[in-house]
């Protein structure tokens, strides 16, 4: 355990030196060579090991010895602490050495001193954790999920892990990845009379999962509240800056719950509670992503509270300004995101769309009493990315569920489960790497995402 505690110690992180060191204290550290700076006495070694966008000054004095030490090297320094001339601390080494040669003029495709595009960096998904602003994408999607965890975790939710392989489609748009096995020989081994040959394995269709909600429904009938943060999939023809064939949903269903305005207080609790905490433990992260997309270091929503309007409101606030629309109105469909962004601003602030039209929703949503035409459904609209969350009552009486149209035949457990002990519920879902797009202000959400995977791209 003593080894464990070592080898896993925060202290040697660059991300924790000031606050775990003085001056004259003893250290050794790891990391990447950013840049070299030689002086006729010292070389200057700006240090990188992947915990902070910071980087750290390494002081060795210049000998032929060190003459090879170069960006892109891998490097262990074991020194002294001292306090560099504008403040900060750095390391004077007594001993360096190189673990790794970095091959910069070996083909390495990110120059030490050069700004890279995001279209470029992506090209090169292997080696992109080298790249800054995508390490400290990668630490803030990693915090952001903490954050999300203690924050359901200290309100008592029962995290679930809904399973990615399902015979079902929860949103009903078809929008899905078949799965089989790709041996034929197993599935001429597996078939059964009856049964397609393609299907033998499960003996039915089976999907990627495009949402956990049915599966979190069902757990919150025993369990009460519950939350899942897993990946999904939509099989869109989109290569837009918002949409991604695989990403992470973050769920949550809760218990007991009857009035779709108690679900948009939740929301909006949830997310200045978890966005504050991230900018608590991780602000250096935060405003370096920012700066690096050039957006607004401040994020205006979290103190002021969010709106409130009907379908109608919204479609009549449109319908009053669609010159000032890039895009033309269709009843028919949902919003577009030019549409949600004009209601963002027009409002000044996020703002919940309540109430939508029976005919634009699946078929879980709770049909209104009063007005069959509507149902208990809501779409918070945010600034810069539009759609973040949609959610819903749930509906809960057997009847209604067993005679709506859209009800797939292969869902009776999900009717049966209103007549066993039923509760009212609500929900909703948010997809996380817009929730990540929203606070770092990134405009391709390919770049918060480690593996980015899309129409026409799926590499490693």
């Amino acid at each position: 355990m003593l080894f464990l505690r070592r080898f896993y110690s925060k202290t040697g992180r660059i991300a924790h030196i000031s606050k775990s060191h003085k001056p004259g204290d003893s250290l050794s550290i790891q990391g990447w060579i950013k840049n070299v700076r030689r002086l006729k006495n010292n070389t200057f070694l700006d240090v990188n090991d992947g915990s902070t966008s910071s980087r750290f000054q390494v002081v060795v004095p210049r000998t032929p010895e060190n003459q090879h030490l170069s960006p892109g090297s891998v490097i262990s320094a074991v020194g002294q602490i001292q306090v560099a001339p504008n403040g900060s601390f750095e390391l004077h080494a007594q001993r360096v050495e190189m673990l790794a040669d970095g091959h910069l003029q070996g083909g390495y495709p990110f120059s030490p001193k050069q700004h890279h595009p995001p279209e470029y960096v992506r090209e090169h998904l292997h080696l992109r954790s080298r790249v800054d602003f995508i390490a400290a994408q990668m630490r803030l999607r990693h915090k952001a999920q903490k954050a999300i965890h203690d924050y359901m975790d200290e309100l008592d939710f029962v995290q679930i892990n809904t399973p990615l392989l399902t015979t079902n489609d929860c949103e009903g748009a078809g929008e899905v990845f078949r799965v089989q096995p790709d041996s034929e020989a197993l599935l001429k081994q597996m078939s059964r009379s009856g049964v397609p040959v393609e299907q033998s394995y499960f003996d039915s269709k089976v999907f990627l999962s495009v949402s956990g909600q049915l599966h979190l429904e069902a757990m919150s009938y025993g369990l009460g509240n519950t939350y899942t943060l897993s990946p999904a999939f939509r099989a869109e023809n989109s290569k837009s800056p918002l949409h991604l064939a695989e990403f992470y949903m973050f769920e949550a269903e809760l218990a007991h719950l009857e009035e779709l305005e108690k679900l948009a207080g939740f929301i909006e609790a949830m997310l200045k509670s978890v966005t504050n905490r991230l900018l608590e433990i991780s602000s250096e992260d935060v405003h370096f992503c920012q700066r690096n997309s050039n957006s607004s270091s401040d994020l205006p929503w979290l103190q002021v509270p969010w709106q409130i309007m009907s379908y109608d409101q919204a479609l009549q606030v449109l319908q009053d300004n669609k010159d000032r629309l890039k895009t033309s109105i269709n009843q028919s469909e949902g919003f577009s995101k030019d549409q949600e962004l004009f209601l963002v601003n027009h409002c000044a602030a996020p703002v919940f769309v309540v109430d939508w039209p029976t005919e634009q929703k699946p078929f879980y949503m709770k049909v209104s009493r009063t007005n069959p035409d509507r149902v208990h459904a809501l779409d918070l609209l945010m600034p810069a990315v539009g759609e973040l969350c949609g959610g819903s009552l749930r509906e809960s009486d057997p009847a209604i569920l067993s005679s709506h149209p859209q009800l797939p035949k292969d869902l009776s457990w999900y009717v049966d489960m209103r007549k066993y002990g039923g509760i009212a519920t609500g929900g909703f879902g948010m997809g996380f790497e817009r929730y990540l797009q929203l606070v770092t202000g990134v405009k391709n959400i390919r770049d918060v995402i480690p593996f980015p995977r899309y129409p026409h791209s799926c590499k490693m």
